[in-house]
């Protein structure tokens, strides 16, 4: 299997671009009027699904399908378009947020499109609506003196439960004896690694690096992105049967989140955005620096990693190349076929323009 994620320098320049010009500050006095964004039709279409849940992925972070959907509340976009969302943490069992919304608990969340495909292959239905990046955040950290993941050989890999399925890619496509690995459980403690008690640690690149990074301790990163492994920064999903009978809302959520996204990834307004995931958190668990870097890594993913065509849809290429891995190392039943089919652009299609920008208000 051949896999490809060709580097568009150009699209990333593009998106800079757009994420610089995104909205004003003007813009964003005139938020939070309930209703203001749509028609007096669409606001009572809206109006009828009710109180609407998100299920963050993992409680309350400054990471994307998170910060935004936060920001979109607290800036008013979703009073705008005349929606009434609660937001609620996760705790990190993506499915069982998969479960949840299969069930109608919940009618919004932030899944992988790998989540999404493998929710769908064990009989979960779920529906994708949206993707930020064809790479994922899953990274293998090693010293400084790796050079070559060939010289991991015989290594000992810290991981959390499982080897992510990109990184196992990526280490065998380059040539690792994956036989001869120890690989052993270890917690969320990256400092395992600066005391050598294993050589080589997998995370997330906007999570142990970072910590690593702030401690001095000299760390590199690998990113399956930059061998050709296919991976997704997230996507946001609903249920088909909801998505089916409130087609305005899902589009609008989707347009608020973008919205938000939008507003949040530059650079006037992180500082703000951010301090909207403190209010969640509380304060006196929340490291402002940390979270900053959290959002500001995640958005360069996206930027360095743009989903061709039009932004804010789901790659269905990549989705394909995720199957593809998925049958390899993870044991997966799902199909090109059925793993496609667990996603839908024309929500995220209705509410960005060709150029990206995001269709405000509603039409």
């Amino acid at each position: 299997m051949t896999l490809l994620r060709p580097l568009r320098a150009a699209a990333a320049v593009l998106l800079l671009t757009v994420l610089a010009g995104c909205g004003s500050s003007s813009s964003q006095e005139s938020a939070g009027t309930h209703g203001s964004a749509v028609s007096t039709k669409r606001c009572a279409e809206n109006e009828k699904a009710g109180a609407l849940t998100y299920l963050t992925s993992y409680s309350y972070q400054a990471s994307a399908s998170i910060l935004e959907v936060l920001a979109a509340k607290e800036l008013g976009y979703f009073d705008d378009l005349c929606l009434d969302v609660a937001i609620k943490p996760g705790s990190g069992d993506t499915p069982q947020n998969a479960k949840l919304l299969a069930a109608g608990k919940v009618q919004f969340t932030g899944l992988a499109e790998q989540d999404v495909i493998d929710a769908n292959a064990t009989d979960t239905p779920v529906l994708g609506l949206a993707s930020y990046a064809d790479a994922g955040l899953d990274v293998l950290m090693t010293g400084k003196d790796i050079s070559d993941l060939t010289q991991l050989d015989g290594a000992t890999l810290g991981e959390k439960g499982s080897v992510p399925v990109s990184v196992q890619a990526m280490m065998i496509k380059e040539a690792v004896d994956w036989s001869s690995l120890k690989l052993v459980k270890v917690g969320y403690d990256p400092s395992v690694l600066a005391r050598g008690q294993v050589d080589a640690l997998t995370g997330f690149a906007s999570n142990e690096p970072l910590q690593l990074e702030a401690d001095d301790y000299p760390v590199k990163v690998w990113q399956p992105a930059d061998f050709g492994v296919p991976g997704s920064i997230v996507t946001l999903a609903t249920s088909p049967d909801f998505a089916s009978a409130h087609p305005s809302v899902v589009q609008d959520f989707l347009r608020a989140a973008f919205r938000a996204y939008r507003y949040c990834a530059q650079k006037a307004h992180v500082a703000q955005c951010v301090g909207f995931v403190g209010d969640y958190e509380g304060e006196q668990s929340f490291d402002r620096t940390h979270e900053t870097k959290v959002w500001q890594t995640e958005v360069k993913v996206g930027v360095d990693n743009p989903v061709p065509g039009r932004w804010g849809s789901v790659d269905l290429g990549n989705v394909r190349a995720l199957a593809g891995i998925m049958r390899t190392y993870a044991d997966s039943s799902a199909s090109d076929a059925d793993a496609v089919a667990g996603f839908d652009n024309s929500y995220a299609a209705s509410v960005v323009r060709k150029d990206g920008s995001v269709i405000w208000p509603a039409g």
